[in-house]
């Protein structure tokens, strides 16, 4: 119970861990790009007061010497400065002229830029009086040096920052005090949310913990109050369901829809899998009750000529003949099994090639005819009916069609064969004559095993097994097979498959 309790807090803090990580991370990056935004915005602001003031005094000042009688009397205006070496140049940050071509006119562009600190910091300094992180950044400001056109002279313009920043910094904790808490107090909230989210996914753990307990007989008893449903459960008791219980369903009663749709996955997982399974054992079984029933004749009539069939020439003619027919339906429905168990594996290769339908058909026909004289085939093909797929396989699948018709349809009667070509589809019709098959048995008829009649399919050696082939490979051509049967009238089995007599 511990371990299983354990696994549960684990994943909740794990969850909670990641939604911590998560929301903080989201903050950072915000807090990153509101300040982003606030810093280029009163950076911009101090290099357009700075342009609009350069401005201002190229209008009012004569000469740009008159500027320096100009900045004692106005606080606003620039400090000039005479260039007379390069060591005289001011040092700083110069922009690229992509961003000055935005900020300002284009006598910004050989502007240097540079902090400083006011001239009561600069005092204090000098003073040697003790200043706090608060006062430099309320005396920090910010100076533009704008040359001359000559280049003799640079105006030097200051924009207090400071108080700007430090307003800005306070902001910034309170945002980041909130913050904490908010992501403090969203702990034990999102704990709680998760564990109530999680909830469904243990209930549907109960319900695979019940469907293993119902099926495991044999297994070590486990207490109800030793398995708390958690997300480990549900992975194990799944895994240990037994083949003899696929028929169990997983009931969820969640409001989670995603819950809901896994439930319901599982269940039709189960189905598929109970089908698969019920399905195999079927085809075991007949597969041996077909294998029995000639096993059973040959060892019979051994027994007879072992006892004394051999010295009768009528017996032994008798249980020869019976002898070859017996193994040659063995050797067919072997042929049959195997085709079923490559189908079923995906081992079968299929040989896709053009080829003409119209000359298959005659093919056929004309080796039917020469097998069997008791029928009389009549034929309609339309010449140039071209089809892509593999050729010995379609034609296997017309022989099944055909040797069914020629069984089942009495001697002397008709059997006709269609081939044409109709919205872009080669089209293959086989009407007989024959029995016809029962109502309630044409919706079964391409099962595997199937047979209408047990005793007329066992005279004609059928195995139930040759439709459920040739469907098998109309399937898988992308085609489709119609069968319409009447009893005492016959059957008319249509085949379309893709055609391919445009394409080159």
């Amino acid at each position: 119970m511990s371990d299983n309790r354990g696994t549960d807090k684990s994943l909740v803090r794990k969850l909670s861990a990641w939604h911590f990580f998560r929301l903080f991370s989201g903050f950072i990056w915000v807090d990153f790009f509101i300040l982003f935004l606030i810093a280029t915005a009163l950076f911009y602001t101090a290099e357009m007061w700075a342009a609009e003031t350069w401005q201002n005094d190229i209008r009012t000042a004569a000469h740009l010497e008159d500027l320096a009688d100009v900045s004692r009397d106005d606080s606003d205006a620039a400090d000039v400065f005479m260039i007379e070496t390069e060591e005289d140049r001011p040092n700083g940050l110069r922009l690229p002229g992509f961003l000055v071509s935005i900020i300002g006119p284009d006598q910004l562009s050989g502007s240097i830029r540079t902090f400083i600190q006011t001239a009561d910091q600069e005092q204090a300094a000098n003073q040697e009086i003790d200043s706090d992180f608060w006062d430099k950044t309320e005396s920090l400001g910010y100076r533009v040096w704008i040359k001359s056109s000559d280049s003799a002279y640079f105006l030097a313009y200051d924009y207090p920052v400071g108080r700007q920043l430090l307003l800005i910094i306070r902001l910034s904790f309170i945002v980041l005090l909130v913050q904490g808490i908010y992501l403090l107090s969203g702990i034990g909230s999102g704990s709680k949310a998760i564990r109530r989210y999680l909830r469904p996914i243990a209930e549907l753990a109960q319900s695979a913990r019940q469907i293993n307990e119902a099926a495991s007989l044999t297994a070590m008893h486990v207490s109800r109050t030793e398995d708390d449903g958690s997300l480990s459960t549900l992975m194990g008791k799944i895994e240990s369901i037994s083949i003899s219980d696929l028929d169990q369903k997983i009931a969820i009663d969640s409001t989670q829809n995603e819950l809901k749709e896994l439930a319901e996955s599982i269940n039709s997982m189960l189905d598929r899998i109970n089908e698969a399974y019920r399905s195999q054992v079927r085809f075991v079984s007949d597969a041996s009750h077909e294998l029995r029933t000639p096993i059973a004749v040959i060892q019979g009539y051994a027994n007879l000529l072992d006892r004394w069939g051999k010295n009768d020439p009528k017996a032994l003619e008798e249980s020869v003949a019976a002898i070859k027919s017996e193994t040659q339906s063995m050797r067919d429905l072997v042929e049959q099994l195997l085709f079923l168990a490559r189908t079923d594996n995906r081992t079968l290769q299929l040989v896709i090639e053009r080829f003409s339908l119209s000359d298959l058909a005659e093919d056929l026909i004309r080796e039917t005819e020469m097998i069997d004289s008791d029928h009389h085939f009549i034929r309609s093909i339309e010449s140039s009916v071209y089809t892509k797929g593999d050729k010995q396989l379609i034609k296997q699948m017309l022989r099944i069609f055909i040797d069914n018709s020629t069984k089942y349809t009495p001697a002397g009667q008709q059997i006709q064969i269609k081939v044409n070509e109709a919205d872009g589809y080669a089209r293959i019709v086989i009407q007989d004559s024959g029995i016809g098959i029962p109502p309630e048995d044409v919706p079964h008829v391409f099962d595997r095993f199937f047979r209408a009649d047990e005793s007329r399919a066992r005279k004609t050696g059928g195995t139930g097994l040759g439709l459920s082939i040739a469907k098998w490979i109309i399937d898988h051509h992308g085609g489709n097979v119609t069968l319409l049967s009447r009893q005492d009238i016959g059957t008319r089995i249509t085949v379309e498959l893709k055609s391919a007599s445009l394409l080159h």
